[in-house]
């Protein structure tokens, strides 16, 4: 390097120093040192290449390490100087020293996996005099920054604690928001998310609504606050239990255990059981990564479990019966979209409504859509079956079902489920329950007398249309579609499968909806097939313990 260079060098160094940006400079005196990746070469005015690929053992280990130990020692800045995201990482980091009060951190890495390295972390939460010991396991990934060419710790907020899963959720350890409670069964047995895993964010919501009402006095905790505003905290530990307000539910522990069993067997599966005399809900359940409450929450299109309302529709519109004519071809076609059947399943123009419902002929439903209104399905799920409207008041927040008056290709769509209706588990065993009795019941999850909210209401279902539906799904559960699933069960019983294609996914979501007795449930699998394949056994199942 010239002498004249390398004094330009030092000088900006040295400005940079005096201008009081220390780190500015910390990065520029070590690019100049970096041997390789985004650094300077020993040749003036020759930058060195990015450093591209995979991060080495050593970059893994190295980034890691510095990564941990400034965590450790409560230095946010410096830690998420070590992610892909800094302006994410350090407000998470600065709340887990300051808002939750975590002290004495100490992590242990594991033996890494690739560039993805758990870890344990042992803390002390401390608040007001009081403490307790805070044990968790995690884990990080390392990967190339891409403009720097670094290896970084990939940030995501599940690295600080495993159920952090929203990007600006944070920590915090105070006075609980709400007084804990006691949640209780329809017998009086006491529900906890530790025995019922799937009630987790759903005792959480009771206690954010009910809490205070409950008679319950508030305790100190360390909890994730969520940035959606419309989630209530978790709560990771207590350190100090306040008094629990006794709260009643409709639910069934003998069902809900049921329930979480079932969907266990089946990732990305969700389940929702419901009374159908009272619209009372047993059991919800849900085996996902995300911790999301699809049962009560899920915006899916449901396959041919939407048959049941297309039935209902053309059978309250006078346009055909269950005895009467449905042919099922092999392809039908409206306004220029085809709709083609199962693979497989052989074509028969003769075919009546039964007929067509048991096997779920989609040409069928299709070959109608010329005799239907653009609103008439819409209208039936609104009037009839009380969706669509968003006026549910079950006690938590919940979706109650959209079936847009859709025209063009999505009228025909719309019969087979697919188009632009959306479902929930919930709302599609509420839909079961008022084809099974003819009444529709807004489902609940605590009784309405809590809180003396009121409930949505529909007309319901002809006496008529509800002996054609009851028909068609008892011959579905015994010789259709349902049968495998429902094989095993006794009793009055009815079903209806439903595949909902989604774009991208290799397989459709599988959807499952049932009765038996005085017991309606209906599941969903994301990507979990045909709909007896997946959640056809979690509604048997269901129906099994609980009907």
């Amino acid at each position: 390097m010239h002498k004249g260079a390398k004094s330009a060098v030092v000088a900006t160094v040295f400005t940079v120093m005096v201008g009081g940006a220390g780190y500015g400079a910390y990065n520029f005196v070590s690019a100049l040192n970096e041997s390789a990746g985004g650094g300077v070469s020993s040749k003036a005015g020759e930058a060195t290449p990015v450093k591209t690929g995979p991060p080495s053992r050593a970059e893994v280990k190295e980034t890691t390490a510095a990564f941990f130990a400034a965590w450790e020692k409560g230095d946010a800045a410096k830690a998420a100087g070590f992610t892909n995201n800094d302006t994410k990482a350090e407000p998470l980091l600065t709340a887990y020293s300051q808002d939750a009060h975590i002290t004495g951190v100490r992590i242990t890495p594991g033996t890494a996996s690739g560039a993805t390295v758990p870890f344990t972390v042992k803390a002390t939460v401390s608040y007001d005099g009081k403490s307790e010991p805070l044990d968790y396991s995690s884990k990080l990934t390392v990967v190339r920054g891409i403009t720097t060419g670094r290896a970084l710790v990939d940030w995501q907020p599940s690295v600080v604690h495993p159920q952090l899963t929203g990007m600006d959720d944070t920590l915090v350890t105070g006075e609980s928001a709400k007084p804990p409670i006691e949640a209780v069964d329809r017998d009086g047995k006491v529900l906890t998310k530790e025995k019922y895993p799937s009630l987790g964010p759903i005792l959480d919501e009771l206690r954010e609504k009910y809490g205070e009402q409950a008679g319950g006095t508030p305790g100190v905790e360390l909890s994730i606050r969520h940035a959606d505003g419309n989630s209530a905290d978790t709560t990771l530990l207590t350190l100090a239990k306040g008094k629990a307000g006794r709260l009643p539910t409709t639910l069934s522990a003998s069902a809900q255990a049921a329930a979480e069993r079932a969907v266990q067997k089946y990732a990305e599966s969700s389940v929702v059981a419901v009374q159908p005399s009272t619209g009372e809900v047993l059991a919800v359940a849900n085996h996902r990564n995300d911790g999301f409450n699809a049962a009560f929450l899920g915006r899916l299109a449901p396959g041919s479990t939407m048959k049941i309302i297309s039935a209902a529709t053309l059978i309250d519109n006078g346009i055909t019966t269950a005895n009467g004519p449905a042919p099922c071809p092999d392809n039908a076609v409206w306004q220029s979209q085809t709709f083609h059947n199962l693979t497989g399943m052989a074509p028969d123009e003769h075919a009546s409504l039964s007929d067509s419902f048991s096997r779920s002929c989609n040409t069928a439903f299709v070959k109608y859509a010329d005799e239907v209104k653009v609103d008439s399905l819409t209208q039936e799920a609104q009037n009839r079956f009380g969706l669509g409207r968003d006026d549910w008041k079950t006690g938590i927040p919940s979706f109650d079902g959209s079936v847009p008056a859709s025209g063009g290709p999505d009228t025909a769509a719309n019969l087979i489920g697919q188009g632009q209706v959306q479902m929930s588990p919930l709302n599609m065993a509420s839909v079961t329950a008022t084809a099974m009795t003819g009444a529709f019941h807004q489902p609940v999850i605590v009784p309405r007398s809590l809180d003396d909210r009121e409930l949505a209401t529909a007309r319901g279902l002809p006496a008529g249309t509800v002996q054609q539906l009851r028909s068609m799904m008892n011959r579905t559960a015994t010789s259709g579609t349902a049968a495998r699933a429902m094989s095993g069960l006794s009793g009055r019983i009815g079903a209806k499968t439903g595949s909902a294609e989604v774009d991208g996914q290799a397989k459709s979501n599988s959807w499952f909806t049932g009765y038996r007795n005085d017991v309606a449930a209906a599941a969903m699998t994301q990507e979990g097939g045909h709909g007896g394949d997946a959640a056809g056994p979690i509604v048997a199942a269901v129906l099994g313990a609980a009907g």
